[in-house]
């Protein structure tokens, strides 16, 4: 089991740069896949980047690639979002998750594969 926090959301302008970090509790961490998502109000969340456990693969949502970077320091506990070039339509909130091991890693674009849920932290981007 693992619970994890977000931090480091807030208010930014276009252009510029945020980076989350989620922390997570437990000595095993390191053996989740994380992954970020966000949820804009009245839209579903949707899917932004994951990481396996050890780092080796990522995933990135289309809207986000080349902006946005997923990283971890398993020695930490800590999972980071650096997001560049913000845009407006990045406002949402943002939750990190963990997944199983034996979640497929393409499977890791889908939300019900997470087993474990932060709180969220509000990212807003100003025009």
């Amino acid at each position: 089991q693992v619970a994890l926090v977000e931090s480091g959301g807030g208010l930014v302008q276009a252009g510029g740069s945020l980076r989350l970090s989620c922390a997570g509790s437990g000595r095993t961490f390191s053996n989740y896949a994380m992954g970020w998502f966000r949820q804009a109000p009245g839209k579903d969340r949707e899917f932004v980047a994951a990481q396996n456990r050890n780092g080796g693969n990522t995933l990135y949502a289309d809207p986000v690639k080349g902006r946005f970077t997923i990283s971890r320091d398993n020695a930490k506990n800590t999972v980071y979002l650096q997001m560049n070039s913000l845009k407006p339509e990045d406002t949402a909130v943002y939750y990190c998750a963990a997944a199983s091991p034996t979640v497929w890693p393409s499977e890791l674009t889908l939300p019900g594969k997470y087993g474990y849920w932060g709180q969220g932290t509000q990212v807003t981007v100003s025009s």
